[in-house]
């Protein structure tokens, strides 16, 4: 089903990625969970994903708090690193599963925070993630 060879590299490919609008209106129509750990809240769907990953990720961050496009862009890329470095945490406990998740992150701050901040709620959020779907 999973290749763990993409796991070592600890790449985050196109197959990866959450681009379905009516999966993301699925996961906020409650039908989706959430678990928040602030500033960050994961909403997850179980899905059967077209893809062989055992989920695909998704994040926002509001432009009511970070207006300019650049800011919001850096703390998208913080995101991103966060979720990539620390996705074989989710992957393992999936797999396990075997099933296949929609997950999406949202920033929830109104300031922007270093990436050891966002980095360690990331963590934090796949250990709540994991408790709440065992």
């Amino acid at each position: 089903m999973y290749d763990n060879t993409l796991d070592l590299k600890q790449t985050f490919k196109k197959g990866e990625r959450l681009k379905r609008r009516k999966l993301i209106k699925r996961m906020f129509n409650r039908e989706g969970e959430s678990v928040a750990a602030y500033p960050l809240r994961i909403i997850w769907l179980e899905v059967e994903l077209d893809s062989n990953y055992p989920a695909q990720f998704a994040l926002s961050v509001p432009k009511r708090a970070f207006p300019k496009a650049a800011h919001r862009n850096v703390i998208r890329r913080r995101l991103r690193e966060a979720y990539r470095l620390n996705k074989h945490n989710l992957y393992e406990f999936v797999e396990k599963q075997e099933k296949q998740y929609a997950i999406m992150v949202l920033y929830t701050a109104k300031e922007a925070l270093t990436f050891q901040q966002i980095e360690a709620k990331m963590k934090v959020l796949f250990k709540k993630f994991v408790k709440r779907n065992q």
